[in-house]
């Protein structure tokens, strides 16, 4: 294991052989007796925390410590004072020193404090890696296109990431929509946070409300302690509303006023809690239908919708099949720890001639199950899902059908559905949460669908 660097500095020969003797066993130690040349130092040297004397001739301790703080470094400062001026380490403390020990040095709370400094750095630098790789992965180079409408999706989003402005994602399941909200949060202000996201279908109405806003100690029946909700969580940050269109209208109007007002109340408390939230919200649905149907409130829409980004199916963005394609066989081939893969010419033709219903996520998910099921490292067209294989994704009965103007389109659509459904259903031995997972949607609007569409469930079938 590497071993981390202390900077001792102090004017006193003795004293910074002494630290030095009393460091050495577990630490690289570089010495300076004086402040211009630990500024030198720091500015050469990786180090890990710093041992800085206040009383030295010309440049004194908290002029250092001042020059340290401003530059970009995660280095914490350990001030040497004598007894006397204690007083002058606490000063020293308000302009940015982690803490400060006073001579005669006791040995070991000198070593507990360094050892705690060092964790401190190391842990700082950490989080600083790893915001940088979220950003790296979020950025907008992350996201594959070369279609002119991707394009010009990027373009909107790279205008709006800076702004505060709410956002409103639509498009089926699987384009990728958290894609796009992620990297909206990730190149704004508010990328030192992280985005909190809460899927509004995968939670039950009745406790939709206390996930969003908190409660308060025995505002209902189980609420055993306070709960901060999302809203509270995600002040001054970013917080994405996946799925909004499956919202009830109750909740709806809680929504819109802390839009409009910036607070909102816990379940069973008194005081509002002012927020700075950004919001996105995401959904699958269409709203002005759902708005004319009296399950979506207008007002909420047009107070979402200031800048709206429609995503494009994958089916009406050909040129990013290839992309995507090559894309997913180098991240499943890292995630997975498999060799790299490719695919023969004929199996690459059902893949770009395939309609993508689920989109990206559906895409990678059938390059993800071709790399784990075949041993191959050119993989076949018999390594592709029977159903792909089995499809000549421009010749579907329903499209033909209306194209020979013997069904309407809404009529080719429910049929369709109608038949992925019963697919997902099959291919899942009738789970209905499983199918939902097929499908890329949630195990409510799947139930909804089969009602509409007349699909029996496993009960009624029995």
């Amino acid at each position: 294991m590497e071993r981390r660097r202390v900077l001792v500095v102090d004017d006193e020969h003795g004293v910074r052989e002494s630290l030095r003797m009393v460091l050495k066993e577990r630490y690289d130690v570089v010495t300076a007796a004086s402040g211009r040349e630990a500024l030198e130092l720091v500015d050469r040297e990786p180090l890990d925390v710093v041992l800085l004397d206040i009383l030295m001739p010309g440049m004194d301790g908290l002029d250092v410590l001042e020059q340290i703080k401003q530059r970009p470094l995660t280095l914490p400062v350990i001030m040497l004072t004598a007894t006397k001026t204690v007083k002058t380490a606490v000063r020293a403390m308000k302009l940015g020193a982690s803490d400060y020990v006073t001579k005669p040095f006791d040995i070991d709370e000198l070593l507990l404090l360094v050892e705690r400094g060092v964790e401190s750095a190391a842990l700082a630098r950490e989080v600083e890696a790893l915001r940088s790789e979220v950003g790296v992965r979020y950025g907008f180079d992350s996201i594959i296109s070369g279609s002119d409408k991707m394009q010009e999706v990027l373009r909107t989003v790279s205008m709006v990431a800076p702004l505060k402005t709410t956002v409103l994602i639509t498009g089926e399941s699987g384009t990728g929509k958290e894609l796009i909200a992620k990297a909206i949060h990730y190149n704004s202000p508010r990328a030192a946070k992280p985005m909190v996201t809460i899927n509004c279908a995968a939670i039950p109405d009745n406790l939709l409300e206390s996930e969003l806003f908190g409660h308060e100690r025995g505002a209902f029946t189980d609420a055993y302690a306070k709960k901060l909700g999302q809203f509270e969580l995600a002040d001054q940050s970013t917080l994405f509303l996946d799925e909004i269109g499956e919202m009830n209208p109750s909740t709806q109007a809680k929504i819109l006023r802390v839009i409009e007002q910036s607070e909102f109340t816990r379940i069973g408390g008194a005081q509002p809690i002012k927020v700075d939230v950004r919001l996105i919200a995401a959904t699958n649905r269409d709203l002005h239908q759902s708005m004319r149907e009296g399950t979506f409130r207008s007002d909420l829409y047009y107070r979402l919708n200031v800048v709206s980004i429609s995503l494009p199916p994958l089916r009406d963005r050909r040129d990013d099949v290839s992309l995507l394609i090559r894309h997913f066989l180098r991240l499943k081939s890292r995630q997975l720890g498999l060799p790299e893969k490719s695919f023969m010419n004929e199996a690459l033709d059902l893949l770009m001639q395939y309609s993508w219903p689920g989109n990206v996520r559906e895409l990678e998910n059938v390059i993800e199950r071709a790399m784990v099921l075949s041993p191959a490292v050119v993989m076949t067209r018999e390594d592709l899902p029977g159903y792909l294989a089995n499809c000549d994704a421009t010749s579907h009965p329903a499209q033909q059908s209306v194209l020979r103007g013997e069904a309407r389109l809404s009529e080719a659509v429910d049929q369709f559905e109608q038949e992925l459904i019963r697919s997902a259903l099959t291919q899942a031995q009738n789970n209905q949460t499983r199918a939902a997972e097929i499908l890329g949607t949630t195990r409510r609007v799947l139930k909804y669908k089969m009602d509409k569409l007349g699909i029996p469930t496993r009960d009624e079938l029995a």
